[in-house]
């Protein structure tokens, strides 16, 4: 995102995008007017800006997405910790019952 509008920043009139259509097939485009740009501030809403407020726009959501992911980061380590708690005490299981049955059988044959 932010990498577009620095492109914006430049003063060429017919300037080269590739315009994203079904997040996987690129067409090339040019875009006219590099003042005024269309951001998407979620859930289907557009709005026009110009290239320094959209700018200033995208600073904005960056630094808030950056303080949440530093916010849950905490959690999200200690959520992956008791994870591989778990699985090592599971594994451990199975190598307890692996071996319980391997004495079992050996026991039925003797």
């Amino acid at each position: 995102m932010a990498q577009s509008v620095n492109i914006t920043e430049l003063s060429l009139p017919q300037l080269e995008l590739l315009k994203n259509q079904l997040d996987q097939m690129y067409v090339p485009g040019k875009l006219h007017d590099v003042e005024h740009v269309l951001i998407d501030v979620g859930t289907g809403y557009y709005v026009e800006k110009s290239a320094d407020d959209a700018k200033d726009f995208f600073k904005r959501k960056i630094d808030f997405l950056t303080k949440q992911m530093e916010k849950i980061q905490p959690a999200l380590q200690e959520k992956h910790a008791m994870k591989q708690a778990i699985v090592e005490m599971m594994s451990q299981k199975i190598q307890q019952l692996t071996a319980l049955g391997a004495s079992q059988a050996a026991a039925a044959k003797a």
